[in-house]
Order: C-alpha cells, then structure tokens, then sequence
C-alpha cells in the first residue's frame, strides 16, 4: 500500500507543467519505522513536518531531527533521506520555487500552533490552485507565517575534513569514550581537531557532542525509551546530568517534552 501511494504520488508530478495554477502540493502518511526517500521534482521545495512521532533527516549538509515541534524547509534539489524513529505522521507540503517562501537552503523552524493548523489544513485541501480565491487567500497567510519564524537549528553538522570526520564517527559509535582517547585513535591532537571543527562545522567539539547526543536521546524518546535508559545510552553518568541539559537546550524535561 505504501508503495503505491509513493508511486502515484511521483506520477502526479508531471502536471505541474500542465498546470502552473498548482501552486502547492501535500502529502499525508503515517509511516512505520524504517527509512524512507520522499517523492521530489524539479522545482518544488519542501516544508518537512510530522504531526506526531519524530524523524532524523540525514544530507551531505548534516543531520536534523525533526520533532513535532519543529518542520524543516528542504531546498529544491536537496538529496536526502528520512529516518522514522517508530510512527510518524508525515504531513509535508511541497511549494513551487517561484513562490520564495524561504531561502533556498536548508533551515530548522519552530512550528506553533497557528502554523501547525495552516500546515495540517493544507495538506487536507491540497493541491492549493492560484485561480481559487480562498486557496490564493490561504497560501498568502502561510506565506506570511513561514517568513516570521525563527531559524531554531537542531542539526548535526559533519566536518567535511577526513580526520576530523573520522574522529566524529568515533564519538557516534562510542558515547562514553573520553574525547582525547577518540583523538588518539584518529592520530590526532584535540587541538587539531578542535580547529577543523571549528572551521568546518562552526562548533566546538564539546558543543558538537551535546548536540550530537541530544539528537540521538530524541530519536530514543520517541520510540519510548524510558529517560533513565537513554541517558545512559546516549553517554550521560546519571539521569539528572541528561535531564538538565536536555532542559536547557529545549527549554523541557525529557519526560515533558513530547508531552508539551
């Protein structure tokens, strides 16, 4: 069933060049755990949103997490694959280029409500047709919305230099090792990398790890892992460590946080 609906979806595409008064698209389904590559086109940018579970969105760019909280805006062109972290409730909606909703390049926002409704609105009504005046309304307010909201990044930059790409693999693969046993297992000083991750994902390695190991307590937490279990897991010596950065960084308890 699944498959199918992806294939008519991609089938579906060839009428934008029929019809260039269809100006937005949706695409509403609840996928299983597993990882997926959405249905693209040339000239269609995406608003990446999951109205309940989370997903990781993994590019050459880096990697995001994608709560219910969050949507992430997909460049045209962009290659990536989707990560669904137990069931998620994809509602994604594609907008033609021509459109300039957001900039062309990759950017985390946070949805509040009012933009969580338009979203789960649109993708019930879509396509969106230009000659229908309460479709043309409609997409003026979501145009309205996506340009005031905040970039709130919640992404895992990779360091494009080998070494220090090898020491990041290292930290995934081990959460508990200390950073300077990583170093040495790559051949290199923490200096070094310190810099190279500086240069090439504009952070430093212990603001990396946090990052890195927040993400993956999402990911855990959203399969139902309880918050003990992942603290551990992620690399955290107790569960109240984890509990205050996780608070600080998202402004929630893990236990709260899904439930906010």
């Amino acid at each position: 069933m699944m498959r199918r609906k992806l294939l008519c979806m991609r089938q579906r595409w060839t009428e934008r060049e029929v019809d260039p008064s269809l100006a937005v698209r949706g695409y509403a389904v609840t996928h299983p755990p597993g990882t997926i590559v959405l249905p693209t086109a040339p000239g269609w940018n995406q608003l990446l949103y999951a109205s309940l579970g989370v997903m990781t969105v993994e590019s050459p760019a880096g990697t995001w997490v994608i709560p219910p909280h969050r949507a992430l805006w997909v460049p045209d062109g962009a290659d990536h694959r989707i990560v669904m972290h137990g069931r998620v409730s994809v509602r994604t909606l594609y907008l033609r280029t021509e459109l300039a909703a957001l900039p062309q390049a990759w950017r985390a926002v946070s949805v509040p409500p009012l933009l969580r409704e338009l979203i789960l609105h649109t993708v019930r009504i879509c396509p969106l047709d230009l000659r229908l005046e309460p479709h043309a309304r409609l997409l003026g307010v979501l145009l309205d919305q996506l340009a005031s909201l905040p970039h709130t990044p919640l992404q895992l930059p990779m360091p494009a230099d080998p070494t220090a790409m090898a020491f990041a693999n290292t930290l995934i693969a081990d959460p508990h090792i200390r950073i300077l046993d990583a170093a040495h297992l790559v051949g290199a000083s923490r200096r070094t990398l310190e810099r190279r991750f500086a240069n090439d994902t504009g952070m430093s390695i212990g603001r990396w790890r946090q990052r890195q190991r927040l993400i993956r307590a999402l990911e855990l937490l959203a399969t139902g892992e309880s918050v003990t279990t992942v603290a551990g897991t992620v690399g955290y010596a107790t569960p109240s460590a984890f509990s205050a950065m996780f608070r600080e960084q998202l402004g929630a308890p893990p236990s709260a946080y899904f439930r906010s």
